[in-house]
């Protein structure tokens, strides 16, 4: 496994000399289709595979210019599963500093892991959820191509299918404050929908969130749509709680989140890069820098 993380980070490297002209977003798709290889293994935590992903991810960051906030990227934590097995996780963080700080930061993040391989199929985990990887790379690579206004930190969770494993690690030892993050968003699965339909949740319990997700929806390259974040058609329709920002919301840190609704290959081991829609994924990118941008622009709403 050793040769294979070296060679393999070696050759999808190479493919990463980008043209000078390519912008934000331009390494999404090679992003998603590196991650969810077969390579991979699925990327459950404490495996071969995940050190695998970590490896990609921290050499994108890298590429892309980030510096860590502490010492280094890397932040791991331990946790116990069902069964009583001790696992080590792993979260990835970066921060870019903000041209004008006022005290408060965005946090970005995106779980990397998925569900490994069971009774010998791998589950390659493309939607869920090397595309909200793909999707807080490329909000990386906006934000050092034009400065956000306020600090904003740069998180691939590990750990979060099974219980939000690497959220609750960060909120309970964060690198800044709880006070100081003025929002969370998440990204879990941006890449497949039949209808063309992203959605933000987090509007209806947080309502100076609605203005700005609806003036982002009125030119978003995508069907962005609010939902799913309350219990009106049932609880299993509401996503307060079922991804990284859950450990957000808990704390009482506001949150927004982007994602697709479930489709058949949701925890499938057909969750492959090939199943992907690549004009919607594409534009769905583009959707989530778009917003993440105003969420930035519009900190100081949010807070208030």
């Amino acid at each position: 496994m050793r040769m294979t993380l070296a060679a393999v980070a070696a050759a999808v490297l190479a493919g990463l000399a980008a043209p000078a002209l390519a912008g934000p977003g331009d390494l999404a798709l090679d992003d998603v289709k590196t991650l969810s290889a077969d390579a991979m293994q699925g990327r459950a935590p404490g495996t071969p595979g995940s050190q695998l992903a970590r490896t990609y991810i921290l050499e994108r960051f890298k590429l892309i210019g980030l510096a860590p906030i502490g010492e280094g990227f890397e932040q791991p934590f331990r946790f116990t599963r069902k069964d009583g097995t001790t696992i080590t996780g792993v979260n990835l963080v970066a921060r870019i500093k903000g041209r004008a700080p006022d005290g408060k930061a965005l946090v970005v993040t995106a779980h990397y892991d998925h569900v490994g391989v069971k009774n010998g199929q791998i589950y390659n985990g493309a939607d869920d959820n090397a595309s909200g990887v793909a999707g807080l790379l490329a909000v990386a690579e906006a934000f050092k191509v034009k400065p956000p206004k306020h600090d904003v930190l740069i998180v691939a969770l590990d750990a979060e299918e099974g219980g939000l494993r690497g959220a609750k690690a960060f909120v309970a030892q964060p690198p800044i404050p709880l006070s100081a993050i003025g929002l969370n968003v998440n990204f879990d699965m941006l890449s497949k929908n039949a209808k063309g339909e992203l959605y933000a949740a987090g509007a209806a319990p947080q309502p100076a969130l609605k203005p700005i997700l609806e003036a982002v929806a009125r030119t978003a390259p995508v069907k962005l749509k609010l939902g799913h974040d309350t219990d009106a058609e049932g609880k299993e329709s509401n996503w307060t709680t079922q991804s990284d920002h859950g450990a957000f919301a808990e704390k009482g840190v506001p949150w927004v989140y982007f994602g697709v609704e479930d489709h058949p290959e949701y925890h499938q081991p057909t969750d492959d890069f090939e199943t992907i829609p690549q004009a919607f994924f594409q534009a769905s990118v583009a959707t989530v820098i778009q917003a993440t941008r105003a969420f930035d622009e519009r900190l100081g709403d949010v807070a208030r």
